[in-house]
């Protein structure tokens, strides 16, 4: 995880937020690396790399439903998918950048609240 890097209050929000954890579980609970400060309602694509297993999650768009500031769920049945693990730096696969990411792409219409929030700072 060390080698991989967000940017916590970028400009543009709402932001990327990498993943450390996901469930199998229905529906599946994702973790972030720190506070993602998204809403009800934003649409989720899930970039997950090869080496971080659960592979058939990857790609997959959906709404989030937040749980906490680090953890949202989302409508997707892991139960019998593969486990998500982000494998530790060896010497053999250092250069190897492993980032989960969690990519908002839209948010339900029915909202639009992220849209009129004014989050840089005065």
């Amino acid at each position: 995880m060390s080698q991989c890097i967000a940017v916590q209050t970028p400009i543009f929000q709402p932001a990327m937020r990498l993943i450390t954890a996901m469930t199998n579980s229905y529906p599946v609970v994702i973790t972030t690396s720190f506070d993602h400060q998204y809403i009800t309602g934003t649409v989720i694509r899930l970039d997950i790399p090869q080496a971080d297993g659960m592979q058939e999650a990857n790609q997959f768009v959906g709404p989030i439903l937040v749980l906490s500031p680090t953890t949202f769920s989302m409508d997707l049945d892991t139960t019998s998918f593969g486990v998500f693990a982000i494998p530790a730096p060896t010497p053999a696969n250092f250069h190897i950048f492993t980032c989960a990411q969690a990519v908002p792409i839209a948010e339900s219409n029915d909202i639009l609240s992220a849209a009129v929030q004014n989050v840089l700072p005065i």
